[in-house]
């Protein structure tokens, strides 16, 4: 099927779970085609799959005794198609300062622990790689 994209969002993360958090989380939430300002779904997605995948990344590292320097990147395509509208995730991950090869490790054992990447990994639409370096966000 044409997947031809109608927006995108494009979130990172390289702090893992590290963050700040004060009561309860209150969004204004938008449409990504309006001009009303707010948070929409595609931005939420993107964010709780960066975030949880490497988060779960961040605790393998620590397992092993690495320093915490992977990075998730989660772009988010927006599609209509004649069944409605539909999602696509590029998830891109770094794990610099290992060889490729412990790298491919700690990725597979995160998508296995990750509950992001249990909820979503397994549909068509979701591609995760392992990358040397991200591209700028408009080359992925």
């Amino acid at each position: 099927m044409d997947f031809k994209s109608i927006y995108q969002t494009t979130v990172e993360n390289d702090m893992g779970i590290l963050g700040e958090t004060k009561g309860d989380l209150v969004l204004r939430t938008s449409s990504p085609l309006s001009e009303t300002p707010g948070t929409n779904p595609e931005q939420l997605v993107g964010l709780a799959y960066a975030t949880c995948l490497n988060a779960t990344i961040e605790a393998e590292e620590a397992r092993r005794g690495l320093v915490h320097n992977s990075q998730v990147r989660v772009q988010v395509d927006l599609a209509k198609d004649v069944e409605g509208y539909q999602f696509k995730l590029l998830v891109l991950v770094r794990i610099p300062e290992v060889n490729r090869t412990v790298a491919e490790e700690i990725l597979e054992i995160a998508k296995r622990r990750c509950p992001m990447e249990k909820l979503l990994g397994q549909h068509p639409n979701v591609t995760v790689k392992l990358v040397d370096q991200f591209k700028s966000r408009r080359e992925n």
